[in-house]
């Protein structure tokens, strides 16, 4: 039976997800596949925010509901950018993330307070506020909505530095 809490989650991971796309709306072809020096292009972010090709985060979290404390590994540096992805226009990767956080969402929608507090062991966790042994809440919630902004800052970082990187190619004038 779904929770008041898996449907809060999933609005949460709905509104991060429409902050995304308002933080790319100005983005063309063009600027998606550029990037810093030895930082992400804005395409390398979305297709991280896709997770692993084929599959997103949706198995990461079944994971939970699946298996008693299962271990799992997080992949964090990965932008999981293969050809297949580079190849998409920055319009289609967004439909892709939008794509797989709907499932997440939609997942957890159905979940009862059960399913929520169970755990999983993720070392990689170990020293993050979530710690090494997070609930499938707490890990829906992560996924969801911090790593959504974390990643919505980081877009714009990005952005800014490419937009003054321009400027300056320009001599600095408008």
């Amino acid at each position: 039976m779904a929770t008041s809490r898996g449907i809060q989650l999933a609005q949460g991971i709905r509104q991060k997800v429409a902050d995304l796309k308002q933080a790319c709306r100005d983005v063309d072809e063009s600027l998606a596949a550029r990037a810093p020096n030895g930082r992400w292009s804005p395409k390398e972010i979305l297709s991280h925010l896709c997770g692993p090709e084929g599959v997103g985060h949706l198995p990461l979290l079944k994971a939970f509901v699946d298996r008693d404390i299962p271990q799992l590994a997080l992949d964090a540096g990965n932008p999981f950018f293969t050809p297949q992805r580079a190849a998409m226009s920055f319009s289609e990767l967004m439909a892709e993330c939008e794509a797989n956080y709907q499932r997440v969402a939609g997942f957890a929608e159905e979940l009862t307070e059960e399913q929520l507090a169970r755990t999983a062991h993720v070392p990689e966790l170990k020293e993050s506020p979530l710690g090494e042994y997070p609930t499938l809440d707490g890990m829906i919630h992560g996924l969801g909505e911090f790593h959504i902004q974390f990643h919505i800052d980081h877009m714009r970082e990005i952005l800014a530095a490419l937009a003054q990187s321009e400027q300056k190619g320009r001599g600095g004038r408008s």
